[in-house]
C-alpha cells in the first residue's frame, strides 16, 4: 500500500497506470484493494480513462426520449454527452460539445428540440449531428460537412440505452441480445419513469458497487428490503435451502407457461453482465413495504403478477430489479475519488395514472430507505478506508462472492485496457 502511494506521488517512477497494473497483477481478487484505489486522485483519473471512457455504460431508457427531438444529457467524467431521438426514431449519442469553440450544447438534463442549437453563437445542428448553420463569416473555404457533432457509440436493448466513449468498444452483443429477450415482456418503449431520485454518496464508486454486490450486510441494515427479498439469487448458493429450491422450481413452471424468461445467463469476465429471475419471499409479488403490487397495471404483456424480481447487473455502472408491475433501475456515476452519484428510476406503464394506478410514496418507500442505508454504509466504509490503519481485508467466498467477481472484472478490465492502449500507442 505504501509503495503504491509513493509511486503514484512520484514523477520519477512509473506512471500511475503502469503502477496500478503492477499492483493489480499481484493483488489477490479475494481481498479488498489497496488504499489508493479508493482514495487517490491519480487512480481515479486512470479509472475514468480506462473504465468509464472505454467500457459500455448504461445511460438511460428509450421511454425517456419517446419522440423526435427528445434528448437526455449526462456527464461522464469531464465529458458532457447527449442522447437524442432522430427523425426516423433512431437513438443516437453525441458529445455535447459544439464544433465551433467547444461550448456545451444542451444545457438541460432532459428536453425536446427541433434542432440542436448552441447557446453561445447559435451554430445549429440536425438531430443526426450534421452542421446546418454556422453564423458569421466563416470564409469561402469553410466546409460545413467537416464540422458535424462528434458521435458516440450507442446501442439500445429492450428499452435500455448504452454508450461507449471508445472508438473501438468491446463487443458485448451477446449480452444485448439476452437483455432484449429478457426485457421484451415489459415493453419499455411504452413505459415511463414515474419517479427519479439522485443521491450523492461521499464514497469511491467501487465501494458503492462492492456494497451492492453482497447482502452480507443486509440482515443488520435493510429491514425493509428483507421483508420481501431473499438474500441469494441462485439455487446453487450454499446458503439456499430445499424449501427455496422447491419454491424456485414451482415459480419457474408458471413463468415457463407464460413464456417469461428466467434462466440465469451471464457474459464476460467476472460475471460483468448477468440476468436472473428469482422469486421474492412467499406471498410477496413486489418490492413494497407489504409485498403487494405498487401499480395496478402490469408491465407490457405480463399477466402473472408474481414474477419475482428479474435482477440485471451491468458493470461498471448499473443494476436493476424488474417486477411484474414496475422496474427499479440504478445508475452509478463517479464524480471524484471520494464522491459518487447514484440515480434511481422507478418505471411503470406509460398509461398508468399517478394517484389512481400507483402512489409515489408506496412505489418508492423501500428503495428510498435502502438507498439511504446504503449511502450511510458506503460513507462509513470510506471513512475507515481513509485511515492510516486501513489494510486490504479478505472477502468471504460464501457471502461476498459477488464482490470478488467485481474485483476480478475490475482488475482484468484495467489491465487489458491499459495494455491495449500501450500497444496501440
Amino acid at each position: 500500500m505504501t509503495d503504491l502511494k509513493l509511486k503514484l506521488d512520484s514523477t520519477l517512477l512509473l506512471s500511475p497506470s503502469e503502477t496500478m497494473v503492477g499492483c493489480l497483477k499481484t493483488h489477490p481478487v479475494n481481498y479488498s484493494l489497496p488504499q489508493p484505489f479508493y482514495t487517490d486522485q491519480h487512480c481515479f483519473d486512470v479509472e475514468m480513462k480506462q473504465i468509464f471512457q472505454k467500457e459500455w455504460l448504461f445511460v438511460g431508457l428509450t421511454c425517456e426520449i419517446p419522440a423526435k427531438g427528445n434528448y437526455i444529457s449526462q456527464q461522464i467524467g469531464s465529458n458532457p454527452i447527449m442522447i437524442v431521438r432522430g427523425d426516423q426514431g433512431q437513438v443516437r449519442a453525441f458529445h455535447n460539445v459544439c464544433r465551433h469553440r467547444g461550448s456545451k450544447l444542451c444545457q438541460a438534463k432532459q428536453g425536446k428540440v427541433a434542432k440542436l442549437v448552441c447557446p453561445y453563437h447559435q451554430w445549429t445542428y440536425e438531430l443526426d449531428g450534421t452542421l446546418l448553420y454556422a453564423g458569421g463569416e466563416m470564409g469561402s473555404d469553410f466546409d460545413k460537412s467537416k464540422f458535424g457533432l462528434h458521435p458516440i457509440n450507442c446501442k439500445t436493448a429492450g428499452g435500455y440505452i448504452y454508450v461507449s466513449l471508445s472508438d473501438n468498444p468491446i463487443n458485448i452483443d451477446a449480452y444485448f441480445d439476452d437483455l432484449a429477450r429478457y426485457l421484451e415482456p415489459y415493453d419499455l418503449d411504452n413505459a415511463k419513469v414515474a419517479v427519479e431520485n439522485t443521491i450523492l454518496e461521499e464514497a469511491n464508486w467501487k465501494l458503492v458497487i462492492e456494497n451492492n454486490r453482497e447482502c452480507y450486510h443486509c440482515d443488520g441494515s435493510h429491514p425493509e428490503l428483507l421483508s420481501f427479498m431473499l438474500e441469494w439469487d441462485d439455487t446453487e448458493d450454499p446458503r439456499s435451502s430445499d424449501e427455496f429450491r422447491a419454491q424456485v422450481a414451482a415459480k419457474q413452471a408458471l413463468w415457463e407457461a407464460e413464456k417469461i424468461p428466467y434462466e440465469h445467463v451471464s457474459h464476460g469476465h467476472g460475471l460483468r453482465n448477468r440476468i436472473v429471475r428469482m422469486p421474492l419471499k412467499e406471498g410477496a409479488v413486489a418490492m413494497t413495504v407489504d409485498g403487494h403490487a405498487a401499480c395496478s397495471k402490469l408491465m407490457g404483456r405480463i399477466k402473472n403478477p408474481d414474477l419475482g424480481s428479474m435482477r440485471i447487473l451491468h458493470l461498471p455502472n448499473s443494476w436493476s430489479h424488474a417486477q411484474s408491475d414496475h422496474l427499479v433501475v440504478f445508475q452509478v456515476r463517479p464524480v471524484g475519488p471520494l464522491l459518487t452519484e447514484v440515480t434511481t428510476k422507478w418505471v411503470v406503464r406509460k398509461d398508468a395514472v399517478e394517484g389512481l394506478d400507483y402512489n409515489i410514496d408506496r412505489l418508492t418507500y423501500v428503495w428510498n430507505a435502502t438507498n439511504t442505508q446504503d449511502r450511510i454504509l458506503a460513507e462509513n466504509n470510506q471513512r475507515g478506508v481513509n485511515s492510516m490503519a486501513y489494510q486490504p481485508g479478505p472477502y468471504s467466498e460464501t457471502f461476498e462472492f459477488g464482490v470478488i467477481n467485481f474485483i476480478d472484472w475490475f482488475s482484468d478490465a484495467m489491465q487489458k485496457n491499459i495494455a491495449a492502449e500501450k500497444y496501440c500507442g
